[in-house]
């Protein structure tokens, strides 16, 4: 029988890049001492007003049919938080809602790129972010995302990569897997090139309210010079340690969502109205777990740093935010791949950084969200590993 393009231009983009992440949790269920840190898990469970807010709703009969934008006391919420956090005034015509900020991904690509169109994306990148543009049919323009400049996409690069089919820029910040912030200066250039060009702006945006102390979020969508061309992305599956709700939203233009929602009512018809109201009261209420996600990601950022940095040849590139750090393997001889593989049988899981973009063949991503003693343990054998490898290295 016969398949469809969409399926040959997704091939090798599937489940290949977590290959690691699942032989460990097969490793753990058959008895393995093993501690796993691979993906972004919250390291808290769903606060309890929220289920609390879901099951009401469920019990009031909130299981019906949705409005295909969204649930609208849910749409005038958002615009609230993003009139207040951005600067400038949004309404729920600025809104759709989503099952999660993957689906407002996809979405928003399908309205923005197509076949013969280029969509520009920093590398490295979450590890969905080829399909979701390739399933466009739209061809992936890396952008490196480089070491030197803090993994923050530089103007320069994203000149060099611009030609008549490019439609879109792709950023993500904070970012994953490096845990950097765009500055407002970096979002000026890059906005000013996505004038010149005629360019839309899609922003990731899910590790907003996850950013460190020192450091310093800002959204394209607070400059009216980029009002008619950005829309951002997000969910409560981080903020709100949520992610199996599957809650999100796309904030842009009004005639783009307008345009959009046909789109996005083929693909589904709003979101379910009691996950609606949980996450009104989410979006109104701000979060009660992200504060103390925050500090605790930041210290275990801050000890991987002082651990490897100290007692290895290992070098952790620190994180402004996010749930995540980067670490250059170099010293160990091998590439990214080959030592997560090799680290596994050290009772260690990680992330090869080959799973977000070539730029990171000789690292690793780690996350920070294992509670500590589990974080402490992993150190303590990620060094042993780190030394040995370095020895027979020598």
């Amino acid at each position: 029988m016969r398949l469809t393009a969409i399926t040959e231009r997704l091939a090798g983009l599937g489940g290949g890049k977590w290959e690691v992440h699942l032989k460990a949790r097969q490793m753990a269920a058959a008895g393995a001492d093993l501690v796993e840190m691979t993906i972004g898990e919250p390291d808290v469970p769903t606060p309890p007003e929220l289920l609390e807010a879901a099951a009401q709703a469920m019990h009031a009969g909130r299981t019906g049919y949705s409005d295909g934008r969204g649930e609208a006391h849910l749409r005038a919420a958002l615009a609230d938080s993003y009139s207040t956090s951005r600067g400038r005034k949004f309404g729920p015509e600025n809104i759709l809602c989503f099952p999660g900020t993957q689906t407002a991904l996809y979405a928003v690509l399908q309205g923005v790129a197509e076949p013969g169109t280029e969509v520009l994306a920093g590398d490295p990148m979450y590890a969905t972010y080829e399909g979701v543009i390739r399933a466009s049919g739209a061809e992936m323009v890396p952008v490196p995302l480089r070491p030197e400049a803090g993994f923050r996409m530089q103007a320069s690069d994203l000149a060099a990569r611009i030609t008549p089919r490019s439609r879109a820029i792709l950023l993500t910040t904070p970012h994953n897997p490096t845990g950097a912030i765009l500055t407002a200066q970096d979002l000026r250039e890059i906005g000013e090139l996505a004038v010149q060009h005629g360019l839309w702006i899609i922003s990731d945006e899910v590790y907003e309210h996850l950013v460190f102390a020192g450091a310093e979020f800002v959204s394209p969508l607070s400059d009216p010079a980029l009002a008619d061309r950005v829309i951002a992305v997000s969910s409560i599956s981080k903020s709100h340690a949520a992610p199996g709700f599957r809650s999100g939203w796309a904030v842009g233009p009004a005639d783009f969502c307008t345009a959009l929602l046909p789109v996005s009512e083929t693909m589904l018809f709003g979101n379910q109205p009691f996950i609606a109201d949980m996450t009104e009261k989410a979006v109104r209420e701000g979060s009660s777990v992200a504060p103390g996600m925050t500090s605790r990601f930041s210290a275990r950022a801050a000890l991987l740093v002082q651990r490897l940095h100290g007692e290895t040849g290992l070098r952790v590139h620190r994180p402004e935010a996010g749930m995540f750090a980067l670490v250059d393997v170099s010293a160990t001889g091998m590439d990214g791949d080959a030592y997560a593989w090799d680290l596994l049988d050290s009772g260690v899981a990680v992330m090869p950084g080959s799973a977000f973009g070539e730029s990171l063949k000789h690292w690793v991503r780690v996350a920070l969200t294992i509670d500590d003693e589990s974080f402490g343990t992993a150190l303590d054998r990620i060094v042993a590993h780190a030394n040995r490898k370095s020895r027979s290295v020598a």
